[in-house]
């Protein structure tokens, strides 16, 4: 997959999955602008790391709960590159909690950032795609958005709400040419597993065919592949990257 000449978004690239994108897509030849939230360190770190790849990559600070902070993230491509090719929103967070101490508060910061992120990111991505008739959205949602997750009752709302998100702007924005797909992976070697108690974490991995956690670059690859032009006929997809867990 070559990405030379194209533009593309990470939003949450400073870390975990996000970052194997990015390191990716540079590595493809393609302009990154990475998102990140707070890790200012970290996301320069990730930039430096790429800096003797094919592609660039610049880093813009940015809070998907704010519609101007998403429209500014955008901007941003906008300004330096002149057009956006794709979008991969892997920015989240989660929680482990059962539904009857889960707060007001925290239900509605896991669907602001989760669900409310996903949907500003997208929705200031497809203006500048419909104006060159083309694009590419991806969103890296979670397996508790199909089948459920327990103790984690606003994660799995939000997930599943960004699987709604994500087939309704594939029909509203097929006819200009412009994918969208979200990708929802089971367990993940990353900093967020350690939300999950040990146990849960055993647990998986004996249900899970391939018997292991993913790695970040394992779910980074099926990003990237839609991201990529060799996706062209392929949208409003729910792609489970879950090592076989679950079979349907």
């Amino acid at each position: 997959m070559n990405f030379s000449g194209q533009v593309v978004i990470v939003a949450g690239g400073s870390r975990g999955v996000g970052r194997a994108v990015v390191h990716m897509l540079a590595a493809r030849g393609a302009r990154v602008v990475l998102g990140y939230l707070e890790r200012h360190t970290a996301a320069a770190e990730v930039a430096a790391d790429c800096a003797h790849l094919p592609g660039e990559v610049i880093i813009q600070q940015c809070d998907l709960r704010e519609r101007s902070s998403a429209e500014a993230l955008i901007e941003r491509a906008l300004t330096d590159w002149s057009q956006i090719d794709a979008l991969i929103n892997c920015a989240g967070m989660m929680r482990y909690q059962a539904i009857e101490s889960i707060s007001d508060l925290q239900w509605a910061e896991i669907l602001r950032t989760n669900l409310d992120g996903a949907y500003h990111a997208s929705k200031a991505a497809l203006r500048p795609m419909m104006k060159r008739r083309y694009g590419r959205i991806v969103q890296v949602a979670a397996l508790h958005g199909v089948a459920g997750g327990p103790m984690q009752a606003d994660y799995s709302a939000a997930t599943g709400g960004i699987l709604g998100l994500t087939r309704a702007l594939a029909r509203e924005a097929a006819p200009w040419n412009i994918t969208v797909n979200a990708i929802v992976p089971g367990l993940i070697d990353t900093e967020q597993l350690s939300v999950i108690p040990t146990e849960q974490r055993i647990w998986g991995e004996q249900v899970i065919a391939l018997r292991r956690v993913a790695q970040p670059e394992e779910i980074a690859a099926a990003a990237v592949f839609l991201a990529s032009s060799m996706a062209s006929y392929i949208t409003g997809v729910t792609l489970p990257v879950d090592g076989g867990w679950r079979m349907a």
